[in-house]
C-alpha cells in the first residue's frame, strides 16, 4: 500500500521558491515567518522560504513541549542559519499563557472533547503569536500543511495551524515532503522522527491519532480520487479507506469556504 515519491525534487524546489519570491514581491511584503515544530513540514517550509533570499524568521513556540521536539527544532534552525544569512530566530514561551488560559476556562464532563479543545487552543495561541511577529516585521505567515493533511483528512486546527497567509507545500503529499527534505538536507533527526502535532503534551504520534500512517492515507486519498469501486481490497485497505472517508467527511468544514447565508435580493430592497 502506498508508493515512494517520484517528484523531480530539484525542479519542485525551484518552482516553490520562485512562487514564494514572486508572491512576496507582488504583495509588497518584507519576508516570511514560519513556526518551527521540530517536524519535517516546518523544516522544509522554512528552508524553502530561506532560499528566496528574503528575511525568514523561524519562531519556536513551546507549550509544555517534549524535549526531543524542542531539540530537533533548535538543531534545524541552527543548521539553517549557517546556510542562509537571511534566517533569524525567535522563541516565544507560550506555556504560562496557555496555563493561564486553561485555569480560566471551565472543564468539560467529556474528557475527549475537553482535551481536544485544549489541543486546538495550543494551535490557536501559536497562530496568534505568528501573526504578531508577522505584523511587527511586515512578513507573511507561511503555512506548513501538506496535501493529505490539508485536503485529505483535514488534520489541522481551524484558525490554528490552518490560519496562514500562504501554503507552499499544500500540493505535496507527505512522501513528497520527505523526498524534498532529503534533497534539502534536513537534519536526520527530523527525517527519522515519527510525525506528531505535539498538541497533547504526550508522546502520541499522528498515526496514533489518525489510525493510519501517512503512506496509507495517501494511498486512500488517491484511491478515493479515482472514484472507481474495487472488490479486491485487503482487509487493511478496506479499513484504511473507511478511516480516510470518515475523516474526510468529518473535516469538510475545514476544507471548504465558510458558509454564507445569502439573503434573497427582494429582502434587501
Amino acid at each position: 500500500m502506498g508508493k515512494k515519491s517520484t517528484i523531480a525534487v530539484e525542479k519542485v524546489n525551484d518552482h516553490i521558491v520562485n512562487w514564494l519570491k514572486t508572491y512576496a514581491n507582488t504583495a509588497n511584503v518584507n519576508g516570511f515567518v514560519v513556526g518551527i515544530s521540530g517536524g519535517i513540514d516546518s523544516a522544509v517550509t522554512s528552508t524553502l522560504c530561506a532560499q528566496t533570499g528574503l528575511p525568514t524568521l523561524c519562531v519556536e513556540m513551546p507549550i509544555h513541549q517534549a524535549a526531543n521536539q524542542v531539540n530537533r527544532g533548535k538543531e534545524h534552525i541552527s543548521q539553517l542559519q549557517k546556510r542562509f544569512p537571511n534566517v533569524s530566530n525567535a522563541e516565544a514561551n507560550l506555556t504560562p499563557i496557555y496555563d493561564s488560559f486553561k485555569a480560566e476556562m471551565p472543564e468539560s464532563m467529556d474528557e475527549t472533547k475537553y482535551h481536544l479543545a485544549l489541543a486546538n487552543t495550543r494551535a490557536r495561541l501559536r497562530m496568534t503569536t505568528l501573526y504578531y511577529f508577522a505584523g511587527i516585521h511586515g512578513f507573511l505567515v507561511a503555512g506548513t500543511g501538506n496535501k493529505v493533511e490539508d485536503f485529505g483528512v483535514g488534520f489541522y486546527t481551524k484558525y490554528g495551524d490552518g490560519g496562514v497567509d500562504i501554503s507552499p507545500i499544500a500540493d505535496l503529499m507527505k512522501s513528497d515532503v520527505f523526498a524534498l527534505g532529503d534533497y534539502l538536507q534536513i537534519p536526520d533527526s527530523i527525517q527519522r522522527a515519527q510525525p506528531t502535532d505535539g498538541l497533547f503534551g504526550d508522546n502520541r504520534t499522528d498515526e496514533d491519532q489518525l489510525g493510519a500512517s501517512y503512506e496509507e492515507l495517501e494511498w486512500a486519498m488517491l484511491e478515493n480520487e479515482k472514484k472507481i469501486t474495487q472488490t479486491s481490497y485487503s482487509d487493511r485497505e478496506k479499513e484504511v479507506l473507511k478511516i480516510y472517508t470518515k475523516l474526510n467527511s468529518a473535516n469538510k468544514h475545514k476544507m471548504q469556504p465558510i458558509p454564507i447565508c445569502l439573503i434573497p435580493k427582494e429582502l434587501l430592497e
